[in-house]
């Protein structure tokens, strides 16, 4: 199917249009050999509560962004290579239900369709794509992810004291390794988590500690030598705002975009519409 569509116009025009939905936000998309498999709407669980983003499936990347005027005009781009993409289906539970986990190195999320057969299309359209880009590769899926960020509002406290309620003042933050919500205390240590950023990054004491006793166990040091620890402890800055957990999660600002606006149901481009280009386009030569 995808190797059929890849010279078509049909694609190339569809390629164009995604770029001009994002305009100078985003980035370039035409490459040789790309292209556009499907589209459509997810609700992506954010931060702080479910949201409506555009994601746009191509044969190698992921492509999603904020919904400004719906199939006009999108913002927020964030691309995804396919090949460092896992996913994991999830049970219904409550209202969110027809969900699966889309897993990376660097950023791990849930995302929901409208119904079962809309997941089910979705799921394997994106695991055909990954799964012909490691044959071609020759590459082995990654074997870590990041963590997927426990939502605000299923924290009343912190998961890791168990005593501090957030407040005003006393602001969420996520464990960049484990996911879980913890309060400035809790998570005034960093750690390098070389999948995430090549900087230290906030982490829970817990998963500093299995951190540090890891890093111990796996880099030998010469007898007598104290083990090398570059990785220092950084003072909280909740209170001033230097380092919560909103501050690198710019999915969660509002978008214009009216929330109950209704979608369309996803589509997907396959040898059935390749066919009927086929068909107008001889109609056309033989008049």
């Amino acid at each position: 199917m995808v190797d059929r569509l890849v010279n078509s116009e049909a694609n190339a025009r569809r390629i164009a249009m995604v770029e001009n939905c994002f305009g100078s936000s985003g980035q370039p998309l035409a490459e040789q050999g790309r292209v556009l498999v499907g589209e459509g709407v997810l609700t992506k669980m954010c931060r702080k509560k479910p949201k409506a983003r555009q994601f746009f499936l191509f044969n190698d990347i992921l492509v999603y962004g904020n919904i400004v005027i719906n199939k006009k005009k999108y913002n927020k781009q964030h691309v995804i290579p396919l090949e460092e993409v896992k996913l994991e289906s999830l049970k219904d539970e409550g209202q969110y239900r027809n969900g699966w986990l889309i897993r990376t190195a660097s950023k791990s999320f849930a995302v929901y369709a409208a119904t079962a057969t809309e997941k089910e299309e979705w799921m394997a359209h994106i695991e055909k794509c990954i799964e012909d880009l490691l044959r071609k590769s020759g590459k082995q899926p990654p074997s870590e992810h990041a963590a997927v960020w426990v939502p605000d509002n299923e924290a009343a406290i912190c998961m890791h004291c168990k005593k501090t309620q957030f407040t005003v003042l006393n602001r969420r933050h996520h464990c960049r390794k484990c996911g879980s919500v913890v309060c400035g205390p809790c998570s005034s240590k960093r750690f390098v988590l070389r999948g995430q950023s090549d900087k230290p990054l906030r982490v829970c004491l817990q998963c500093y500690d299995e951190l540090t006793r890891e890093r111990a166990r796996l880099a030998p040091h010469p007898p007598h030598a104290p083990a090398a620890d570059p990785v220092k402890p950084v003072a909280d800055t909740a209170g001033s705002g230097g380092d919560s957990s909103a501050d690198d999660d710019s999915d969660d600002e509002d978008e214009r975009a009216a929330a109950e606006e209704k979608h369309d149901e996803p589509k997907f481009y396959g040898d059935g519409e390749k066919t009927e280009e086929t068909n107008n386009h001889s109609s056309k030569e033989s008049k």
